[in-house]
């Protein structure tokens, strides 16, 4: 029998990998650029305009800050898909159209980057650019030494993931920006999920273009962001023509209510970072402990040490994820990203990890968020324990009939 909920109840909430709640203080910051400062942030013929432009200024200092970048580096986007198109695409076409001797027209990325990465990748493949994608560690680490030894002279730009959106695991960020910088080549992250949950210093970790998002920090859907280093500076090619905000590089009005959302989550994640941090590590680890103890054979996917602290992948034998997902209706867990949730195919991600596809389909993706308590960490191992139970009953029935 299923784990059945009343109508009326919503589950509990356990995919903030996907997307996290919008704070109430982010909210209410958000509430005047509905309803009184609503004029168009790029009228400057009057003080509505001006107001609400002041309030974006606001806001990308507020986002620069939590990366401890310049906020004239900070460019407003739809999101972090978005971002990473602009990233890729965009320092891809201006290195074609100002070379000046030997080309730039080689990109290296992980195999387990995110969808709109390789996608981008896959696009400039189809326009005449090389693309080198590096395989990963049974723990989701790349090899530094890998990743030197796909380093040419034309190599224009490396990608790599902060923190995986599947497997949380989170790479390691300021040798990769060391290691570019010194060969000359461009270094992206895309930060969507390490943004707000682990430090980031763009100076520090020698980062010329992050992506970021909105919505997987307690702001809204809808907006994101893309840092453009200014020093030593980085070139793009804008994707959209218009009417040249954003510097040139994103033409477009600002939608001012989700500028100021994004900007006060980030400035929340400021100051209150250290302490979720710790609480979530600890939640985290309650979890998997009870986990272990209840599932047997339980496998957790990705490396444990270099991990954001509210993330757990776990692969459960004796089940698949979906016939899991659907016996535990009282909590919300997903297989990985919401981006690709349509397939059927084993996740890319965890096969690069090396797991065979019948691990990679038994595993699940857990995601603790602020709003996250410790009984909602207990519900989940006694619903996951139970369901898996259930399940591998009737695994076994079905095999002796």
């Amino acid at each position: 029998m299923n784990d059945v909920m009343s109508p009326n109840t919503l589950p509990i909430y356990l995919d903030n990998q996907a997307s996290t709640p919008v704070d109430p203080r982010v909210l209410e910051a958000m509430m005047p650029y509905f309803t009184i400062d609503y004029g168009n942030p790029h009228s400057e013929s009057h003080a509505y305009g001006h107001r609400a432009m002041a309030a974006i200024d606001r806001a990308r200092a507020e986002v620069a800050g939590l990366i401890h970048a310049d906020s004239r580096e900070i460019v407003f986007t739809s999101g972090a898909t978005e971002a990473n198109n602009l990233a890729l695409k965009g320092a891809a076409h201006f290195a074609r159209e100002h070379a000046t001797g030997a080309p730039k027209d080689h990109i290296v990325a992980l195999q387990t980057e995110h969808k709109c990465v390789l996608e981008s990748c896959a696009s400039l493949e189809r326009e005449g650019f090389s693309v080198t994608y590096l395989p990963v560690g049974e723990n989701g680490l790349v090899s530094l030494a890998a990743l030197e030894a796909a380093l040419t002279d034309r190599t224009l730009i490396v990608s790599v993931m902060a923190a995986h959106n599947e497997i949380g695991v989170i790479q390691p960020l300021a040798e990769i920006g060391a290691l570019c910088r010194s060969h000359g080549v461009l270094f992206h992250t895309d930060a969507a999920q390490a943004l707000g949950k682990i430090p980031l210093d763009v100076e520090a970790m020698k980062i010329d273009l992050m992506s970021m998002s909105g919505h997987k920090l307690y702001g809204p859907k809808g907006v994101g962001a893309l840092y453009v280093r200014r020093r030593p500076r980085v070139r793009l090619s804008p994707l959209i023509d218009g009417g040249g905000q954003e510097r040139g590089m994103r033409s477009g009005t600002l939608p001012t209510p989700l500028c100021v959302g994004f900007g006060k989550a980030c400035a929340l994640a400021a100051a209150e970072m250290g302490d979720e941090a710790a609480r979530l590590k600890g939640l985290r680890e309650q979890l998997q402990t009870n986990l272990r103890q209840r599932v047997p054979g339980l496998v957790i996917n990705g490396d444990l040490d270099h991990r954001l602290p509210g993330s757990l992948n776990v692969s459960v034998p004796g089940t698949t994820a979906p016939d899991l997902i659907e016996a535990c209706a009282s909590i919300a867990i997903s297989t990985g990203s919401a981006c690709t949730s349509a397939s059927v195919e084993p996740s890319y991600v965890l096969r690069a990890l090396g797991l065979s596809d019948e691990r990679a389909n038994a595993s699940i993706r857990l995601g603790l968020g602020r709003f996250t308590t410790a009984a909602d960490v207990d519900f989940a191992a006694d619903a996951i324990a139970a369901a898996a139970a259930r399940l591998r009953v009737k695994s076994t029935e079905g095999k002796t009939t």
